[in-house]
């Protein structure tokens, strides 16, 4: 209860920031939904011509981009902008504002920059789902949707994860550009491409290492009938081992913070 007061709080005030000003509130609006239509018609333009990828058709791919578009909506919407400066934070010292606060510095950090502006791109996100779906031609059970919204819950974390993980390397670095680089890399790949298609080392990277391959392409399997017992204990398994590191590498980065004051 302590914590959702505390979000409750968090939530009140980005509004009353963002409507002191009331086109920096609207004006995401639009550009977050321009820019998806505009990502929508590059997607459209690569797979015009591609009738299959591996045991996918494009309903499955349809349906793949949208999950990958409603992880990410998501991730704008709740926590992106304000783990981003997490970097910043830590290099100018302001960390030590968050530190002293009677509530989980990183807590705050999380909810403390939600951004309404972004709300767009979840509708637009679960009509290419519905789309996709019936392109498809799947027929969805109670069971296939629930295995569904599990395994985009547990993929959402894991999407939260590692940007906390990659911005947390700044505990240690001098600087984590490198680091940010090859996530936006990592991301802008395997939006296009799903999981499916990865063999060999490029498997093995962007299932265990970088497990950006995986984000969507689970929820997927889920919802077509594709996923195995293997395949979803291995999901599961690659959450939790992130989960264990990022907390480790966060705890351990706090634990080791130089304030601006030392």
């Amino acid at each position: 209860m302590k914590y959702y007061r505390v979000w409750k709080a968090l939530l009140k005030i980005r509004f009353q920031n963002l409507m002191m000003f009331r086109l920096g509130f609207w004006g995401p609006f639009f550009v977050d939904g321009s820019l998806f239509l505009v990502q929508l018609a590059v997607f459209d333009a690569i797979y015009a011509n591609v009738e299959r990828i591996d045991s996918w058709g494009r309903g499955e791919m349809i349906l793949y981009i949208g999950t990958f578009s409603l992880i990410n909506a998501v991730n704008m919407v709740v926590y992106f902008f304000g783990v981003n400066g997490i970097a910043g934070k830590i290099r100018s010292g302001e960390m030590d504002l968050y530190l002293t606060k009677p509530v989980s510095p990183l807590f705050r950090l999380t909810f403390e920059c939600m951004n309404p502006g972004a709300l767009p791109l979840l509708f637009f996100s679960i009509c290419i789902i519905g789309y996709g779906v019936r392109t498809a031609g799947i027929t969805v059970s109670a069971g296939r949707m629930l295995g569904y919204l599990f395994f985009l819950g547990i993929m959402i974390l894991l999407y939260y994860e590692m940007e906390v993980l990659i911005r947390s390397v700044a505990f240690y670095l001098v600087s984590n550009a490198r680091m940010e680089q090859l996530e936006e890399a990592g991301l802008e790949l395997c939006m296009n491409l799903p999981g499916i298609a990865f063999y060999g080392i490029y498997k093995f990277v962007f299932y265990c290492i970088l497990p950006y391959g995986i984000m969507a392409t689970l929820p997927v399997q889920s919802l077509i009938g594709e996923m195995s017992w293997g395949t979803a204990v291995f999901g599961i398994a690659v959450v939790c081992a992130f989960s264990g590191l990022t907390a480790l590498v966060w705890r351990n980065g706090i634990k080791h913070y130089n304030s601006a004051s030392s």
